[in-house]
């Protein structure tokens, strides 16, 4: 029933309204049923007030006040009397049976004898509302229930609904009751006069001060009677007129007048209701004296006529009134013209023969053919508009000599029209100024808005610049800018637009801050913007500046202070090519945008701060440079998305191993930023000790599953690691939740390898699987993040075939890359730049890597099965120097170093291991020794005392070679040594 605030809910305060209604005694009588009812609707509905209608006893075509609510006299007095058949909305409501809504309360239409125009108060407010729904009757409407509402406050369906029911709940009530009538005090407002009272005096005096007499009609009989003489009201007049009955009276009303008067009686008998008329009556010496008549009809319990009460009032001083109105209006300021019902000119006064002409000229002419009216466009079809709704309706137009503006407004009167003409040319003039200093502020307004929207949207300082560039040098005019940073206590410029490189560079770096003989330090002293009109004034104030007269060539500038929290940062400095004053509003938008410029700069500053912090981060965790080897001629680019740091998780790799074989790595750790970045570095430094160790792809990705996958971390990866062996060109590879790898081909075709689905690290399910490839000498790899094909616009299978048409182009273009890899570097960057938007628009980091692989000739190759036995050793010696000499590398040291590697090689796996045993010899980027056995133990070095007679072999092995290292196999184990090569290069 109540919300959480303890507010009745609108429907349940609905509910208790009606429910009050329902308790009202069934012995009230009507008009206080229906003015509870009404005050109840007003108030749930929140209106300003609100009143009822219905029909009379019997009397169709006309609805009655017969109750009203929060209302003054003066405005309930015009909805007295309303015909049916009129526009209101209470008509409307009860003739048509439906809810209607005016947004602009207006006068009903006239009834015979009654202008409610003529009764409408003024000074109301525009804009209010009125509301009428139906009150529904037997086999028919009875009337309506309307409630006006504050301008602004238009009633939904919620308060439709209630007055709805309010009038459904009126209408039951009044189903069993007889025909309502106006209550005595609606009939008095009416008449215009007070009623007359029981007791009163003969002679009563209206609200103007007119005496007057209240007489009495009996309708059966005919008789008059009047409260006191007739002839001390109005003069000489018969005294024995009112007891010889109406017709007497009537044989006085002068002749043209006694039509009119007649009918106004009828209409106002017939209606049941209040009636006023004007006629004249005869003296007894003949003459005529004006005379008004005020009246109402009184019926009995049944609803039929019965009598007429009234008063009678001199009004002769009215009509004398009446010609000084007619001399006011020939004088009046405003022109003003009388229409007749043919729209043609019977009187206009002295200020509308200025506009149309001469009275004698015009006077009878039809309105149009004026030559001035004629010349204003549109004005006969909206005159005659207005005329057809048959209610006062004004506006303005230019006038033919186009200086002028006149507000017209066309009253309907009875015997036509009146039209007022006032001039309004001063009034359109302020109206004008009021527009365009009105359109001025908006844009002014919208500039700003702009320009802000801009400065917050700018990142770097460059953006700043550009943002203050387009916003504000087009709409000053401005022919140059020039933003100065504070960097220590000098003014360096950061860029600026419209100016020469030469001013800019002997600016750069010539100011101090605290230095006030420049405008510049000058502004930063006081914090207050600064305007020079001319170069005048620029020597005149700052004699030792003049640089940037000189070089600049400027005629006018603005320099505003940029400052953020008391601290001085820099300065925007504004230059106009002509000498130049700002004005009031220019300077307030100059000095509004300068804190903006300098919160935007600051910002733009710290950005590049961060930004620069994290460059030099993701160039710390990437490699510096791609090693150069002779087995794979590689290239890479990284792209990080344009979200926050400009920084990201993709990474590639390139290690060398052993045995001349290299690992390609690619990963990307999911997510954008420097947490993501810091997991990519750590994962590569993971990859890079695992394959220190020799393991395979599989038991790698393995290792880097677990890392990834340590409680607390809540981190996903992918990553591909694949083993390229120049000796069988084989490629071992794995993959977690990498897309596949392509492979151009000599022949030009390309393919993507072969992969199973697994998913990222860090949710995967070791083992993962190693599939292996054969790749054909001089084939091209290319190994990919997901962020290279794919993209809000694109998805990844459509990325993928545009990598492979891309390979596929580069292959079939022309003759073999470069041997040094620059081609590979270019291919590399035209593929980026075809896949990748533009970096702005790049959601996502992007990593590419390519490897051109190249097989090792078996003319570089050497192998042989040595026995399990101690002479083996002097068999590899023997092997090792023919096969030096054969590849022409006779330095007696590499000899005899080599012979000793080898010789302590196979002599250790003869003692310690088991064979078969072999020795392989590579020359390629090194000279690689390897012995192989089948055992699976691994060799260490051991820290040997001065007695002991063996454990020296690994230590001697360490310091002859460059590096040296076991890899495990499928049969066993491989140890291996490298030895630099003597300088010569190496045929592949």
């Amino acid at each position: 029933m109540v919300n959480a605030r303890g507010a009745v809910r609108p429907l349940e305060r609905q509910r208790m309204r009606m429910r009050l209604l329902g308790a009202v005694d069934e012995d009230r009588r009507d008009v206080e049923v229906l003015l509870t009812a009404l005050q109840q609707a007003v108030a749930e509905v929140h209106g300003l007030g609100g009143m009822v209608h219905l029909p009379g006893g019997g009397m169709g075509g006309i609805l009655y006040l017969v109750a009203d609510s929060g209302l003054p006299e003066s405005m309930t007095r015009p909805w007295l009397i309303i015909p049916v058949r009129g526009t209101a909305p209470p008509s409307r409501a009860a003739r048509s049976d439906t809810v209607t809504w005016q947004p602009e309360l207006a006068p009903p239409e006239p009834v015979p004898g009654r202008d409610p125009a003529a009764l409408w108060p003024s000074g109301l407010p525009a804009g209010i509302g009125h509301l009428a729904v139906p009150i529904p009757g037997g086999g028919g409407r009875r009337g309506a229930l309307s409630v006006l509402f504050a301008p602004g406050a238009e009633p939904g369906v919620a308060e439709n609904a209630f007055l709805n029911e309010v009038a459904a709940w009126m209408s039951g009530r009044l189903r069993s009751s007889g025909p309502l009538y106006p209550s005595p005090t609606l009939l008095q407002a009416l008449e215009n006069g007070p009623a007359p009272r029981e007791g009163s005096p003969r002679d009563v005096e209206d609200g103007e001060g007119v005496p007057s007499v209240t007489y009495t009609w009996d309708l059966r009989t005919g008789e008059l009677a009047s409260e006191g003489p007739v002839e001390e009201v109005l003069g000489d007049i018969d005294p024995q007129v009112l007891s010889d009955g109406i017709e007497a009276w009537a044989a006085l009303i002068h002749p043209e007048d006694l039509p009119g008067a007649v009918a106004g009686f009828d209409a106002g008998i017939q209606q049941r209701g209040g009636f006023q008329s004007e006629y004249r009556i005869r003296r007894q010496d003949g003459t005529y004296l004006w005379i008004e008549a005020c009246a109402r009809t009184i019926a009995d319990e049944e609803g039929t006529p019965v009598k007429v009460i009234g008063t009678l009032r001199n009004s002769d001083e009215t009509h004398a009134a009446a010609e000084s109105v007619g001399r006011a209006l020939r004088h009046m300021s405003d022109g003003f013209v009388a229409l007749d019902t043919d729209w043609r000119i019977g009187f206009l006064n002295q200020a509308a023969e200025r506009l149309f002409g001469a009275a004698g000229d015009v006077a009878g002419a039809l309105l149009w053919n004026v030559p001035a009216v004629r010349a204003v466009p549109g004005l006969e079809q909206r005159c005659r508009a207005i005329a057809a709704e048959g209610r006062p309706a004004g506006f303005d137009v230019p006038w033919p000599d186009g200086r002028s503006w006149y507000h017209l407004r066309l009253v309907p009167v009875p015997e036509g029209l009146t039209l007022y003409i006032t001039d309004t040319t001063e009034r359109h003039l302020r109206e004008v100024e009021r527009t365009s200093a009105e359109r001025a502020a908006a844009e002014r307004a919208a500039l700003v808005q702009r320009i802000t929207r801009e400065l917050a949207e700018a990142v770097t300082a460059q953006d700043v610049i550009a943002a203050l560039a387009d916003g504000v040098m087009t709409p000053l005019g401005a022919a140059g800018l020039i933003m100065l940073g504070v960097v220590g206590d000098r003014l360096t410029v950061i860029g600026s637009r419209g100016v020469s490189q030469r001013c800019t560079r002997l600016l750069d770096g010539q100011w101090t801050v605290r230095d006030t003989t420049n405008p510049v330090g000058d502004a930063l002293h006081t914090r207050a913007p600064l305007y020079i009109a001319s170069p005048e004034e620029f020597l005149e104030r700052y004699p030792e500046a003049g640089t940037l007269i000189r070089e600049g060539g400027q005629q006018a500038w603005a320099f505003l202070p940029l400052a953020v929290s008391g601290r001085g940062i820099g300065a925007a400095v504004i230059c106009f090519d002509r000498p130049r004053g700002l004005g009031d509003d220019e300077r307030t938008l100059l000095t509004a945008l300068s804190g903006l410029i300098a919160q935007a700069l600051e910002r733009a500053g710290l950005y590049d701060e961060a930004t620069t912090r994290a460059r030099t981060l993701q160039r710390s965790l990437l490699p510096q440079a791609l090693p150069e080897l002779p087995e794979v001629t590689v290239a890479a680019r990284y792209q990080p998305a344009k979200q926050g740091a400009d920084v990201g998780g993709d990474w590639y790799d390139v290690i060398p191993l052993s045995a001349a074989r290299v690992a390609l790595v690619i990963g990307d750790v999911m997510g954008h930023g420097m947490a993501e970045a810091a997991t990519m570095g750590g994962l590569r430094t993971a990859v890079r000790t695992l394959s220190e160790l020799e393991l395979p792809p599989d038991e790698i990705l393995g290792h880097l599953n677990d890392i990834v996958g340590e409680p607390g971390t809540d981190t996903f990866a992918t990553c591909l690691y694949g083993i390229y062996d120049p000796v069988t060109r084989q490629l071992s590879y794995a993959s977690a939740g990498q897309p596949p790898p392509a492979v151009a081909r000599p022949d030009g075709t390309v393919t993507f390898l072969p992969m199973t689905p697994d998913p990222p690290l860090g949710v995967a399910t070791p083992p993962f699987e190693t599939l292996e490839t054969v790749l054909p000498a001089d084939s091209l790899l290319a190994l990919y993040s997901d962020g290279l094909v794919e993209s809000k616009d694109r998805d990844v299978t459509t990325g993928m075939n545009r990598l492979a048409d891309l390979l596929f182009e580069s292959v079939n273009a022309g003759p073999a890359a470069p041997a040094d890899g620059s081609g590979l570097d270019a291919l590399c960057a035209a593929i980026t730049s075809a896949l990748l938007p533009a970096h702005g628009a790049l959601t996502d980091d992007a990593a590419l890597l390519l490897a051109r692989t190249h097989p090792l000739g078996a003319e570089n190759v050497a192998e042989w099965p040595l026995p399990e036995d101690p002479v083996a050793a002097g068999q590899a010696r023997e092997l090792v120097r023919a096969q030096l000499a054969d590849w022409d590398l006779a330095d007696e040291d590499l000899v005899m170093t080599t012979e000793l590697l080898v010789s302590e090689l196979v002599g250790n796996v003869v003692r310690h291991a088991v064979g078969p045993i072999r020795l392989r010899m590579l020359r390629s980027r090194a000279l690689i020794c390897e012995v192989s056995d089948a055992s699976l133990t691994t060799p260490h070095i051991r820290h040997t005392s001065a007695t002991d007679e063996d454990g020296r072999g690994l230590q001697l092995v360490s310091a002859l070679c460059r590096r040296w290292g076991t890899r495990h196999t499928r049969t066993g184990k491989s140890i291996w040594t490298e030895q630099p090569l003597p300088g010569a290069s190496v045929e592949t």
